[in-house]
């Protein structure tokens, strides 16, 4: 038995508490850890069973509120504060994603271990042993009901080693170089939580349910995705990909490549950050904030066109041409439109013996035309024919196992595009999913009413 595990024996549930309070306030790096809900949660439990004398209710409150938190995110105490500790950011874990452990300042390894020594009190201290301390202090008859989950909902695959390192590990102390290493690896914060982020409102926002389209769901225009797919595998292998514009027919899938390429990718360390057209001014600036970080990322941006003197315009032309400032390597842009040329252009803007406003009037259309030139590669989607149509209706009902025949599924088909939206992969979709789903009623009807006669 350890130092930590007779202190727990021998002290009153007083003593103990005020040596937890003490260790939680000596944080110097991962003050995080304890000030988010459910951190906050355990450290306002505490208080309620130090300070319980007068009144009980209260630190039933509390526990209740902590056991609630847990529940709702689904993990126990334990598992909760590694993944926190794992996800922290600070100036420790933000340096050692840029620099090797050699090179990191003594003083910030003397702070992490100092701060791990004092986070494994805290984790020492389980749910368990809080719901003991509640029942003596409340004087209950029975302890109250201690939240426990045997599967973790909430880490993440690549979490799982360290995790399990840091339980079985007597003094986490030791582990400050495979930390930073994992930092390293993996990142922190919101990109290490969430494989898919949009830009909102300046800041980062995390994206618990991307589209979970595959690429195998996703026929056609196979040398579209192969090219994709190539840059993509540059970008991941750490050389300079290109930008990309994929532009053509309303519901021909592009959007839906471009998301299928994180749950192909996403265990290899992509994000996909999106980006509404109204927030493209604050592309410059996104860029700067991604240079630092481990992961790769594809700045998404949907239905992408230009009005006259748009600012959204300018400040893609300068991630696209680049400046002053070196391009990251680990940041492209992949863009959608229905557009090739993604100004919009008058007829009134075209060069006349009546312009006088400007003399040279024909490089100012040119470079609006020319806009789209400035992505390093550009892919085209045209609209589906029949024959292509009717492919990916069957590939997508061999998917669904649709059981019907395919005349019948064809002619179908065929009829659900005159009455919809014309022949696209977005109208086949929407064809397969109303057809699976009308048959599965189907069948539970007929069931039912089997089961009634």
């Amino acid at each position: 038995m350890d130092n930590q595990a007779i202190f727990y024996e021998a002290a009153k549930p007083n003593a103990k508490v005020q040596y937890l309070q003490r260790q939680a306030a000596s944080l110097l790096l991962y003050q995080s850890v304890v000030q988010s809900e459910v951190g906050s949660a355990y450290l306002d439990l505490l208080q309620a069973i130090r300070y319980t004398d007068a009144d009980a209710r209260g630190c039933l409150q509390s526990y209740g509120n902590y056991f609630r938190c847990l529940a709702a995110r689904h993990q126990n105490w334990e598992e909760y504060l590694i993944t926190q500790i794992l996800r922290a950011e600070n100036p420790f874990t933000q340096l050692a994603q840029q620099q090797e452990f050699e090179n990191l300042p003594p003083a910030l390894i003397a702070a992490v271990q100092h701060d791990l020594q004092a986070l494994q009190s805290l984790y020492q201290c389980s749910s368990a042993i809080l719901s003991e301390w509640v029942q003596d202090v409340a004087h209950l008859s029975v302890s109250p009901v201690v939240w426990y989950t045997e599967k973790d909902g909430v880490a993440k695959t690549h979490e799982f080693p360290l995790i399990s390192k840091l339980q079985q590990l007597e003094h986490w102390a030791d582990a400050v170089k495979e930390l930073a290493a994992y930092y390293h690896q993996f990142g922190t914060g919101l990109f290490a939580e969430y494989r898919a982020a949009r830009w909102q409102a300046g800041q980062f926002i995390g994206i618990r349910y991307p589209d979970p389209v595959q690429l195998n769901q996703l026929v056609g225009y196979e040398s579209q995705k192969e090219a994709l797919l190539k840059n993509t595998e540059f970008l991941l292998s750490g050389q300079m990909a290109l930008h990309v514009l994929l532009y053509g027919s309303r519901g021909s899938g592009k959007s839906s490549l471009v998301k299928a390429l994180l749950n192909e990718y996403g265990d290899r360390n992509l994000r996909l950050l999106e980006v509404a057209k109204s927030e493209l001014k604050d592309l410059p600036k996104i860029v700067e904030q991604l240079r630092s970080v481990p992961q790769k990322f594809i700045i998404f941006v949907d239905d992408l066109s230009f009005e006259e003197d748009d600012d959204a315009f300018k400040a893609l032309k300068v991630v696209l041409e680049g400046n002053l400032t070196a391009r990251p390597q680990n940041a492209v842009v992949y863009a959608t439109s229905n557009r090739r040329h993604l100004i919009r252009e008058f007829f009134a803007d075209r060069p006349s013996p009546k312009d006088n406003d400007e003399i040279h009037v024909w490089d100012t259309m040119q470079e609006k035309l020319s806009f789209s030139d400035r992505f390093g590669l550009t892919l085209t989607f045209e609209g589906a024919d029949q024959k292509t149509y009717l492919h990916i209706i069957r590939h997508l009902a061999a998917q669904a196992e649709i059981d019907m025949s395919q005349e019948d599924l064809e002619r179908q088909a065929l009829q659900w595009a005159t009455r919809h939206n014309g022949r696209s992969g977005r109208t086949a979709r929407q064809f397969v999913d109303f057809l699976k789903a009308d048959l599965t009623v189907s069948r539970s009807t007929q069931h039912a009413a089997n089961t009634e006669s």
